[in-house]
């Protein structure tokens, strides 16, 4: 695909239907294979979204792999142990994720019968689940003609329809342009092919996000505290009691540090305290 930018703020229908061409015509070619693209059932797409939430493709699709040959669906999740879900969840990052997806299987099952509703309004009220998580959740799983926006869609949009924008550009901006080209037949190859366009982009020009009104970097992690937490739940696995001054010792963290990322996640529900050891809840 042409990386030059082509189009108005305001297009013409014209140059809408183009860019649609233009976008499926590079995902007909250069469309990526991903294993919860090739199974599409919403218990896949609902772990897979969540994995995917601020972590690489490439460390998501084993830890995908391996977690859907152990737990393969809502049922198994619900009844998931704090201590095996955080082995399975290991090097993901960002673990109150991983209680928030078990938590999900829960409401699943208790609420919904099992059977994960279509509805971006209802999948909204799920435990770390936004507006733009339930709404690919939608597109991804149900192929429901949903509009939102992520990062790599972000991309895209901003490239193409904004080149030289000096303002920055808003969500509000983009949003109009996304529902206007929205591929409403196939809205599941439109989401997937606006990625992987937006993922080849990254690599190919400036990155376009840095026009974006929402753009942040993220914090670097050593030295905060997702290390500090991250290494307490790692720890806790390898040993499954054990004081602050014990942690501080195993982990080479600072011991203030230490208490307060347990305390963190002890009224997060991942740990539990007796007497003035942490155990994994």
């Amino acid at each position: 695909m042409d990386f030059e930018h082509r189009y108005s703020p305001l297009p013409r229908s014209a140059d809408i239907d183009e860019f649609r061409r233009e976008v499926l015509k590079f995902y007909t070619v250069e469309g990526r294979s991903f294993p919860w693209r090739r199974n599409t059932s919403p218990y896949s797409v609902f772990v897979s979204e969540v994995m995917l939430q601020q972590t690489q493709v490439y460390r998501v699709e084993p830890k995908y792999l391996r977690w859907m040959r152990e737990v393969p669906d809502f049922p198994s999740l619900a009844a998931l142990s704090t201590e095996r879900l955080l082995g399975l969840w290991q090097g993901l990052g960002y673990n109150r994720r991983a209680l928030a997806l078990r938590e999900s299987a829960v409401k699943v099952m208790e609420e919904y019968a099992g059977i994960l509703p279509d509805d971006p309004e209802l999948l909204k009220a799920f435990p770390g689940i936004g507006p733009a998580t339930a709404a690919s959740i939608c597109a991804f799983a149900f192929n429901r003609p949903v509009v939102f926006i992520e990062t790599n869609i972000r991309r895209v949009f901003i490239h193409f329809f904004f080149p030289h924008r000096e303002d920055p550009v808003s969500d509000e901006d983009i949003l109009p342009l996304v529902e206007a080209s929205l591929h409403r037949e196939c809205p599941r190859d439109w989401y997937n092919a606006l990625m992987d366009l937006g993922t080849l982009l990254k690599s190919r020009v400036p990155n376009p996000n840095r026009k974006s009104r929402h753009y942040t970097r993220q914090a670097p992690f050593e030295g905060s505290n997702r290390e500090a937490r991250g290494a307490i739940l790692k720890a806790l696995q390898k040993a499954p009691l054990q004081s602050a001054g014990e942690l501080s010792e195993n982990t080479g963290i600072d011991f203030r540090r230490i208490i307060k990322a347990a305390e963190e996640l002890k009224k997060e529900g991942f740990l539990a305290a007796e007497d003035g050891m942490f155990r994994l809840g």
